[in-house]
């Protein structure tokens, strides 16, 4: 079976490198359950099926990655988004609350990791979010960061 990250990196059954992840089936299961957990979960904590996949769609932006970014927004289209999680995909940071500081904080830890600080997790309360929402929001940021790193690096050993 494809999963994403085949798709991400344009990986087919054919592929030696398809093949490849295999010998690692728990891996491959793995990273789509986890994609499907904060993507699609039972229980969304307040962060819709729409908004968690504009914020994927602005990630993968940041990460510079166009086959994700196309995916995301194919997903993303498939539902009713407003013009204004659109716009939170497309990137946009002049955003009523709380949106303006969800995107502020998944801009800040995707291009900056390293500087985050327990400061920034005050931000989103005080913007509104639940600990369960901040939590929902780390996982989705942290699985699309992978995601679009995965991605990157089998579509390098492909091009090999």
């Amino acid at each position: 079976m494809t999963d994403a990250i085949d798709k991400a990196a344009g990986l087919s059954p054919e592929d030696a490198l398809y093949a490849t992840r295999r010998f690692r089936p728990e891996f491959v299961d793995g990273a789509e359950l986890c994609r499907l957990s904060v993507l699609k979960p039972a229980n969304d904590q307040g962060l819709a099926a729409d908004l968690r996949l504009a914020l994927a769609q602005r990630i993968a932006a940041l990460n510079a990655d166009h086959a994700l970014v196309q995916d995301y927004a194919a997903q993303l289209a498939q539902g009713q988004p407003t013009p204004t999680v659109l716009a939170l995909a497309a990137g946009e940071t002049r955003l009523a609350e709380p949106l303006a500081t969800l995107a502020r904080h998944v801009d800040f830890v995707t291009l900056t990791p390293a500087s985050a600080e327990a400061g920034d997790i005050r931000r989103l309360e005080a913007a509104g979010l639940t600990s369960p929402q901040i939590v929902a929001l780390s996982e989705l940021i942290a699985f699309v960061n992978f995601q679009t790193k995965v991605a990157a690096g089998l579509r390098l050993m492909e091009l090999s």
